[in-house]
């Protein structure tokens, strides 16, 4: 009982700041902050959405037959998808270390090596963190979202150096 009591009220949290997202984007006037608070709707949408999964794969298991285990291993899934979840509100930056290789936002990769006569450079961008001053009031709501469920939020723009 005490695993559904926990996404019951992971669902509610994650619905009052949805809520509180929605009601802090009615006065946006930016439209940075607006696609800000966009993707960020979006991000606690599909949690909310797991969450939910979550929920009807646990009344499942209580309620019928799982012989051959698969709502137990679907509902294992779930969890660990929901625990792993990050929502990216700009930025995201994957680096192969392996081949020396980084992609931004799920695009090409680009090699980060380069050769010249005074020998071979590897140069990744980095990201960095937006300001609270860039952010506004949603820089305290993503902290406590955070905070609150566990959920991690990136707020980061690359750069390259």
């Amino acid at each position: 009982m005490s695993d559904d009591w926990n996404y019951v009220k992971q669902y509610a949290v994650l619905a009052g700041y949805r809520l509180m997202v929605l009601a802090n984007r009615v006065g946006c006037e930016d439209e940075f902050l607006k696609t800000l608070h966009d993707r960020l709707l979006a991000g606690l949408d599909g949690a909310i959405h797991s969450t939910r999964t979550i929920m009807d794969l646990q009344r499942q298991l209580l309620a019928g037959d799982d012989s051959e285990g698969t709502i137990f291993c679907q509902l294992q899934g779930e969890e660990e998808i929901l625990a792993c979840r990050t929502i990216m509100l700009l930025d995201e930056l994957e680096i192969d270390y392996f081949t020396y290789e980084y992609r931004v936002n799920g695009g090409e990769w680009h090699n980060a090596l380069s050769a010249d006569c005074d020998g071979i450079e590897v140069s990744y961008p980095r990201t960095v963190a937006l300001s609270e001053a860039e952010l506004g009031l949603l820089a305290t709501i993503i902290l406590d979202i955070a905070r609150e469920t566990g959920i991690a939020i990136s707020a980061a723009r690359v750069v390259y150096d």
